[in-house]
C-alpha cells in the first residue's frame, strides 16, 4: 500500500504557455515544498505509483485468505508426513543396513557401495580395481543376496 501511503502528491498544472509539472512534499520538519520538474521526471513518477499499485494488485490476488494450520497444509500438502512410528522403523531398517553392509567382505562392500551410492556401472568399477566387469556385476549380486537374507531375516523376527 506504499501509493497510498505515498509522501509527494504529483501536481500538473495548464496554463496559455503549455504544461507545468510539479511534485509537493513535506521533509521531515514538516515544511512544505513544491519543485517544478520536467516532464520526463514527472513521468518517472507516474510510472513509479502504476508499477506499485501492480504489484500490491498482485500480493492481493496471490495472498492467502484461508486459515492455515497444520491439517490445511497436510491436506494440500503431495507426500503426507510420515508417523513417528513410521520414521523409528525407517531409522532402525536403516541403522540395520549400515550394519549389514559393513558386515560384508572388503571387496563386496566396497563394489557394492561404488555401484549404490557413487552410481558408478560395472566397467567403470573393474576399471578401478582391475578387474572384468562380470566379476564386479557378480560380487555385487552376492552381496544383495546376503543383505537381502539379512533384512529378510530381521523383518520377519
Amino acid at each position: 500500500m506504499w501509493y497510498r501511503s505515498r509522501t509527494y502528491i504529483l501536481r500538473e498544472e495548464v496554463t496559455e504557455g503549455g504544461t507545468r509539472y510539479f511534485i509537493s512534499f513535506k521533509d521531515g520538519q514538516g515544511i512544505s515544498y513544491e519543485l517544478n520538474v520536467s516532464y520526463d521526471f514527472y513521468m518517472a513518477f507516474r510510472r513509479l505509483e502504476l508499477d506499485n499499485r501492480k504489484l500490491e494488485n498482485w500480493d492481493w490476488r496471490h495472498r492467502e485468505f484461508s486459515e492455515i494450520n497444520d491439517e490445511t497444509l497436510n491436506k494440500r500438502a503431495l507426500r503426507l508426513p510420515k508417523d513417528v512410528d513410521e520414521l523409528i522403523i525407517e531409522e532402525e531398517q536403516a541403522e540395520l543396513l549400515h550394519k549389514v553392509i559393513a558386515a560384508l567382505p572388503e571387496n563386496q562392500m566396497r563394489r557394492f557401495l561404488l555401484y549404490h551410492e557413487y552410481d558408478l556401472n560395472y566397467y567403470q568399477i573393474g576399471a578401478m580395481e582391475h578387474c572384468t566387469p562380470q566379476a564386479v556385476r557378480r560380487s555385487i549380486i552376492i552381496a544383495k543376496e546376503k543383505i537381502k537374507a539379512q533384512m529378510k531375516e530381521y523383518l520377519c523376527a
